[in-house]
This record gives C-alpha cells, structure tokens and sequence, in this order.
C-alpha cells in the first residue's frame, strides 16, 4: 500500500524499514498499540490489513468488547462474542493483548448501577463478574484495566454505585479479587486528563497509595490521553507527572491516545501541532524509565470516537479516513527512531502534510550520529522526489533531488522532506 524503500547495503551495517511498534521496542518499549473497534474487522478491508501489520502495531485492545454492558447485560448471563473479536485478533496476529475494562460506573447495565446493594453482595456481584470474565481470558491478557476513571476532573470521588456502597474501598476490593482470578496479568488503574497533574493527578497518587495500604495488587497506571491540539502539556512537564506514579513502584503506559483539534477543517499549523503534541506524548514515555507503552484509541480518524462526543472536533488519530499516514504519524516516528539509534531528539518536529505516505529508516547505531545532508545531483538521469516527498535521511537510498521549485531539507536526521 505504501511507497517501499529500497536500501543500499553498504549504507549502514543494518538498515530495515520501520513501523511504529518495531521502532518503539527498538527504542526500549514493550510496544506500540491501538484500539480495536470491532465492527470494523470485518467490514473494512483496508482497516484490517493495517490493525494486522505487526510491525505498526504489537498491542491490541478491545473498544468496547470487554466492558460490563457487552460481557453481562444481565445478571448471570455472560456473553464474549464482542470480546472475543480482539482477543481472537490478538491470537491469530501474535499480538499483545490489553483486556478493558472491569470496575467502571460507564457503559454499566442498569441491573448494576441501579441495583440495591450491601457491602456483601456488591462485592459478590465484582467477584462474580470478574471471575467468569477475567476466567474466560485468563491467560490471554497482558494488562487489564481494573477500575477505571473513578475520578471526576475536580479531583473529587466520583459518585458510581461503587463508590456509594464501598467508599474508596472498592479500589483495593477490585484489585484483589482481580488478581485472584488472573495472577500473571498486569493490574492497572486507567483515567483521563492525569496529564494536566493537577488536582485529580493528585487524587490517581492518593488512588495507588489506598490500593497499596491495603495490601493489594497494583502494577499500574494508565494514562488515557485524551487530549486537545495546542494545549497538549510540554514533554518535559508530561514526564514529570509520569515520574510522580513510577516513584510509587509502579509502571505508567499511555492507554487510549489521541490528540484532536477542536474545529475542522484543521489548518496545516495545527497539523503541525498535532504532530508536535503526539511527538511531547511519546517523547515523554521514553524519557521515563517505568514507561512501558503507547496505545492509540483506534488509530484511524475514520474510526475515532472524538466526533460524536465533541461537537466539531476531530481528525484525532495517526492516519486519516482514507488510511494515509498523518503528520502525526510522521512525529512519532521521528521521536522513536532518536531513541531507537540513540541520537538526541527533539521534542518540537517539523511534519509533511496529511497525505504524505512513506517508510522510516532505521539505521545501526553506529550511524545514528550522521545526518545525512540532502545532495542534489546534476546527473540528468537522477530520479526526482515530488513535493512533500522524502528526499533524505540516515540510510535513505532514494531520489535526493526535487522536482523545481522545491528543494530537499532536512527535518531530522532520519527524514528530509521536498518543500
């Protein structure tokens, strides 16, 4: 589907085109992920063939497979047909599989939320779901999310019928029968807006100390990610919040990425700026030892759940809907090939316009100093790069000379771009 690069061995001792999820493990994450909405699957081709490439995607979770409504909407009745759509996936591609979600007051079938409880058979109620749930795929979930978003943004408890009956005992309450009926999975706690580190930043730090003390499991945090164009915090200020859950003994990942512009169309200098923000959010993961992760929320704007949920918002993701790689997508790839090759990067990237579609290359660490400098040529017979086409790079083997007017600068030292 997309344009090949073709490489001359004697340019680097090891020279491969990446995707997102090799370059992240490259660069010392355990993978690159995104959501999976699964009435796509099987009804868009296109969409399948790019969730299924493993070199762009080495983690998969469910959209709302996994969630109360859809695996028990009515009591003792479990059903996984939508759950096991993504784990299945998972499976058949060789991916990571992060199971979402179990304690959670959204997308709750009334028969919970409404319900009249005591302590004792709420509690009855948690076990009993996560036992027949997290029992039908024990052994397939890398993480699972436990609670999720118990916060409101004023950093107050929100008001779920967990929190009515229980209090904030709910939160150990979940996390140890979770582990009793899946031990080697991950247990986190995912929430919104912690990005901010603010008042309900505070309130996460509070939620992993009161799991803690009460002697029970946590491995976790995650950090939705949910955020908007141009008001993305800096990377530097996003790693210092990160740094805040990983003092506490426990890992921190980005869990449901995305970025979206707050009117559309969207000018290419906010494109820009998304790309800058997606480029902070990851930079920050790697800045951080105990940051496993990144996990965008379906990676394509066809299939972004931003515009039904914010009027006029949107174009949130790494590929557009019509499947081409994004000026976010060409960010983050910047950002993980630094790492990847052990150059410095820059949290502040210059990107190519929505329809720009090509491979980044990844050269041995022994190159990863060198920027290669665009060389134009006078050879008649030279091939010539078309506007926004990659023109250079650490190992590219490409044309080098762009079609007049434009000419070949370097962005980085992994991409040079005809502008």
């Amino acid at each position: 589907m997309y344009a090949k690069t073709f490489l001359a061995a004697l340019l680097a001792p090891i020279a491969v085109t990446a995707q997102l999820h090799e370059l992240a493990v490259r660069a010392g994450l355990e993978y690159f992920g995104t959501a999976l909405r699964e009435g796509a699957l099987n009804s868009d081709s296109q969409f399948t063939a790019i969730l299924r490439d493993t070199r762009e995607f080495g983690q998969i979770v469910p959209e709302n497979g996994q969630k109360w409504e859809s695996t028990q909407p009515q009591r003792g009745q479990f059903t996984y047909a939508q759950g096991d759509i993504t784990a299945n996936e998972a499976k058949r591609n060789g991916q990571l599989l992060r199971c979402h979600t179990l304690t959670w007051h959204s997308q709750l079938p009334s028969w919970v939320s409404s319900g009249s409880w005591t302590r004792s058979s709420l509690e009855a109620v948690i076990d009993s779901h996560m036992s027949n749930v997290m029992g039908h795929y024990k052994g397939q979930c890398y993480h699972w999310d436990v609670v999720n978003e118990a916060i409101n943004d004023d950093g107050t408890w929100r008001d779920s019928v967990f929190y009515r009956v229980f209090g904030t005992d709910y939160l150990p309450i979940s996390f140890k029968i979770a582990k009793k009926y899946d031990t080697q999975a991950k247990l986190y706690y995912n929430d919104y807006n912690l990005e901010y580190n603010q008042a309900k930043t505070n309130r996460a730090v509070e939620i992993v100390n009161i799991i803690k003390a009460a002697g029970a499991p946590i491995d976790g945090v995650g950090f939705q990610g949910h955020l908007i164009v141009g008001s993305t915090p800096s990377r530097a200020n996003l790693a210092t919040t990160l740094r805040r859950f990983t003092a506490l003994g426990v890992e921190v990942a980005y869990t449901e990425l995305d970025i979206r512009h707050s009117s559309l169309p969207a000018s290419s200098s906010a494109q820009v700026t998304q790309g800058n923000d997606f480029a902070n959010v990851v930079g920050s993961c790697l800045d951080v030892k105990g940051c496993v992760g990144v996990t965008v929320w379906s990676y394509t704007d066809k299939y972004s759940w931003v515009p039904s949920t914010f009027n006029g918002a949107g174009d949130a993701l790494i590929y557009d809907s019509q499947f081409r790689k994004k000026a976010a997508w060409t960010s983050i790839s910047s950002v993980l090939a630094a790492a990847a090759t052990g150059a410095p990067a820059s949290s502040s990237v210059v990107i190519p316009p929505a329809s720009t579609t090509f491979s980044t290359v990844v050269a041995s660490s022994t190159r990863a100093s060198s920027t290669a400098q665009a060389t134009p040529t006078q050879a008649p017979t030279e091939p010539e790069q078309t506007r926004w086409g990659q023109c250079g790079g650490n190992g590219w083997a490409g044309p080098t000379k762009c079609q007049s007017p434009y000419t070949c600068q370097v962005l980085n030292p992994w991409y040079s771009q005809c502008l």
